[in-house]
């Protein structure tokens, strides 16, 4: 049963992909509502197995590394897997309704979106730091090919930055990866972490850490290297920011949260850890900062993504140095926080998009009132800006307490003010777009309607971020299921 829930994962988004690079548009569509349904299943599969059986070690074909190709399989990864499977099948069918079947362009969106949910459940549970890269290097081409979909000048240039961007982060982190390799000899990361324990070997490995530390910050866009992402999601189709934000950019960082926890607690030192948790702070308040100015919706949003993601480096200095209770508290904090904001921020992409169709441009002035015809897309925007403001009982709240906690114990009193500034200043941009909204422009409804079924996607999105603080002991509690070292 295994193997099979294993395949579904890994090679049955592929074969979607090639399937419908051979379609037109509609047909696609249809092959995609089939396949969307196939991992939905099998990532609820392999979620209830780890969730009764526990963690475990997958090699591929039964080959033990180094030859063969380690998974694993454990609480974090199958919460990950799932989490791609919801958010993806959302912004699929989002985008089987948005996109136009009459533009030729549009039909290469079905291929890339497969391509990069394959990319994504490699990332989440590769074993060996060189399957990573393969994994990453796959979501990468795939979120440039789907910023230049459609082929404007601005599209196109926004794709060209963030590639740059991308091979610049995964040449750091290649390089880090074959100085890992000349010294022990093997690309797992399990190998790597007990080689590492049995001696000293941290001037060996210090550098390269900090290599695919840098390259993995950089395709995260930790501020200041962070100048490709808004033009990236802000120019990019509805349903494509919503992948690149609530998805993409959390591969490259659930990388460097595993090589941190794995190999870094004992390496960077206190002064490394301290640097990262205060270039997260000037994201959250920089971005914050930057969104409540944006012209644009959706550069609010996207500038919002800047923000959001400093909160996840607060992991760095949070686990570094501290009692395994802290350490487990802010490894739940961080987790609720990129399962939090990946709903929630999928939710404000989509719901945007269906702004800007209603009144025809992507102004937050001319969103004068759409608060009084067309409430229901303005509503799941507001909601998903409850979750980022971090206010009960949303997933984001949640998060922010546990990281609060962490923060207290480990006598880091300093990162409170980075979490209560990150909330205010979200309030104070999602209140912004509300402001705007709430104008009087006309008592006459000029406004197009999209179809109730783009409105209830993100409504849905919105809601699950904000149940999710209600739910949070449960999924925590298979969250933080562990790889116990048995195969299969």
């Amino acid at each position: 049963m295994t193997l099979w829930l294993m395949a579904g994962l890994l090679f049955t988004p592929l074969a979607w992909a090639v399937l419908t690079l051979l379609l037109d548009f509609s047909k696609g569509r249809v092959v995609t509502w089939l396949g969307i349904l196939v991992q939905v299943l099998v990532s609820l599969g392999l979620w209830a197995a780890v969730a009764s059986d526990g963690g475990f070690l997958y090699l591929l074909g039964g080959w033990q590394a180094p030859l063969g190709i380690e998974l694993r399989v454990d609480g974090l990864a199958v919460t990950f897997v799932l989490l791609t499977a919801l958010v993806a099948a959302a912004c699929g069918w989002h985008a089987s309704i948005y996109l136009d079947p009459g533009k030729p362009w549009h039909r290469y969106f079905w291929p890339l979106f497969w391509f990069l949910w394959a990319g994504l459940n490699a990332v989440w549970l590769g074993g060996d730091l060189f399957n990573l890269y393969v994994g990453l290097e796959l979501i990468s081409l795939a979120a440039v090919g789907l910023v230049a979909l459609g082929g404007q000048a601005d599209a196109l240039r926004a794709a060209i930055r963030y590639l740059m961007a991308a091979l610049l982060g995964s040449l750091a982190y290649l390089l880090g990866v074959a100085l890992i390799y000349g010294q022990f000899g093997t690309l797992s990361l399990a190998g790597v972490t007990e080689l590492m324990n049995s001696g000293d070997v941290q001037s060996g490995l210090t550098f390269p850490l900090i290599l695919m530390l840098l390259g993995l910050a950089l395709k995260t866009a930790l501020f200041p290297m962070h100048g490709w992402l808004p033009p990236a999601h802000g120019i990019a189709k509805s349903p494509v920011s919503a992948l690149l934000s609530a998805l993409v950019v959390k591969a490259s960082f659930y990388i460097a949260a595993r090589l941190w926890l794995d190999l870094g607690g004992d390496l960077g030192g206190y002064a490394l850890a301290q640097l990262i948790g205060v270039l997260g702070s000037l994201a959250v308040i920089w971005g914050s900062w930057l969104a409540f100015r944006q012209a644009k919706l959706k550069q609010v949003v996207a500038y919002s993504s800047v923000a959001q993601i400093g909160y996840l480096f607060l992991l760095f200095p949070l686990t570094w140095g501290v009692t395994d209770a802290i350490s487990q508290q802010a490894q739940q904090g961080i987790t609720l926080q990129v399962v939090s904001h990946a709903l929630a921020k999928a939710a404000m992409f989509l719901a945007a998009g269906n702004l800007i169709m209603s009144v025809g441009s992507n102004r937050v002035d001319a969103l004068a009132g759409v608060s009084r015809f067309l409430p229901f897309s303005l509503f799941s925007f507001g909601l998903a800006g409850v979750s980022l403001m971090g206010l009960p009982p949303t997933g984001g709240f949640a998060a922010k307490w546990l990281l609060l906690q962490a923060s207290l114990a480990s006598g880091q009193w300093w990162w409170l003010g980075v979490l209560l500034a990150g909330g205010l200043l979200s309030a104070a941009y999602v209140f912004r777009v509300y402001r705007a909204s709430f104008i009087e422009a006309t008592d006459t409804d000029q406004f197009y309607h999209p179809s109730r079924s783009l409105e209830v996607i993100p409504m849905i999105l919105a809601l699950l971020s904000l149940g999710l603080g209600l739910v949070a002991e449960p999924v925590l509690s298979v969250m933080s299921l562990p790889f116990e070292g048995g195969s299969r």
